[in-house]
Parts: C-alpha cells; structure tokens; sequence
C-alpha cells in the first residue's frame, strides 16, 4: 500500500526558508537545490516505510505520535495514520526543533 503525503503549510515554508537562505545569504544556489532534492528523497520513502523514522518520544520526553527522520542537518518531523503521511515540519537540528514543534501543535 502507497501511502499520500501531506504537507503541512509550515513545512512548505520551512523548505521554502531552508532553500532562500542556503540560496541567498550562503550564496550557494547549486547546494540549495541539492538540500532540498535530498529531502525531498527522503519524505519519499514515507510513502512505502511510513514507520522508519523512530519516535520522537525515544528522543525527547514528549507524549506524541510524532517520529522524525534525519536528512544531513535537517529533521522532517511527521505523523501517519492508516493513509497518509503528514509533514509537519522540516527543521535545522540544531535548532530547539522540541519547543518549535510544540508551540506550533498548540496553537
């Protein structure tokens, strides 16, 4: 079974920012692309392995459904249920990715 990805509007933007600022204030077009091709990629396996990123709660002491999965400096942080996957953020990891993800599923 083929699950749907779903992304949410704040991982688009959060592409959208990893892209502009590798792009425009590192000056490194060709590696932005590349980042986020790379994602991409990644978010892509979901559809057949929704199940192979681990838990975030094995990371952080949370009480979610949330797992996460690692693609070079940035975790894609998502969710699924029978059909479809949910993107809900796309995140440097060494930014405070718990409090990010948290004050924004709160609101």
């Amino acid at each position: 079974m083929k699950f749907k990805l779903l992304y949410s509007p704040e991982a688009l933007k959060d592409l959208e920012d990893i892209k502009n600022y590798i792009e425009y204030e590192l000056l490194e077009p060709e590696i932005a692309i590349d980042i986020i091709d790379r994602i991409f990629d990644k978010v892509q396996s979901l559809e057949q392995f929704p199940d192979m990123g681990a838990m975030l709660s094995s990371v952080a002491e949370c009480d979610t459904d949330h797992r996460f999965l690692i693609s070079g400096s940035y975790m894609i942080f998502y969710r699924h249920d029978d059909k479809n996957v949910y993107i809900d953020r796309v995140l440097y990891g060494k930014r405070d990715y718990i409090r990010v993800l948290f004050d924004n599923l709160d609101e």
